[in-house]
């Protein structure tokens, strides 16, 4: 997998930050989406990795519950956690015990389960 996500990261679109990020999500059924980071002049229409390979799965067809792991690379020496927009959208979309691994361009690893990253998600109880 990571290799693949090497791979990935010359597609991100990162020409402000300079802060490249990939992103394989896998689904239950083994069936991999890809995504990267793409920027843009307006921040705020900015997408994350993360956001980009879960809604291209969305877009194919599956469904909450269907998500197994997500695997995320940044090209740092330093390993970055998902930004909060991501957190909520993988709180929205993963059960709280599957896995996120959080990998750099140095080969250093974290994983984590999706409630260590997101313990106090807002979730569709909360709109109730």
């Amino acid at each position: 997998m990571r290799e693949k996500l090497q791979n990935l990261l010359v597609n991100s679109y990162s020409p402000y930050s300079k802060f490249r990020v990939s992103c394989i999500v896998v689904m239950n059924d083994g069936t991999e989406f890809n995504g990267v980071n793409v920027e843009n002049a307006s921040y705020g229409a900015t997408i994350c990795a993360e956001r980009s390979a879960i809604v291209s799965a969305i877009s194919n067809g599956y469904k909450k519950g269907d998500f197994n792991k997500l695997y995320i690379m940044v090209d740092s020496n330093k390993i970055s956690t998902c930004c909060f927009l991501c957190r909520q959208i993988i709180a929205e979309f993963f059960h709280p015990d599957k896995e996120i691994i959080l990998m750099n361009t140095s080969k250093d690893e974290k994983r984590f389960t999706v409630k260590d990253l997101c313990p106090y998600p807002f979730s569709s109880e909360d709109l109730k």
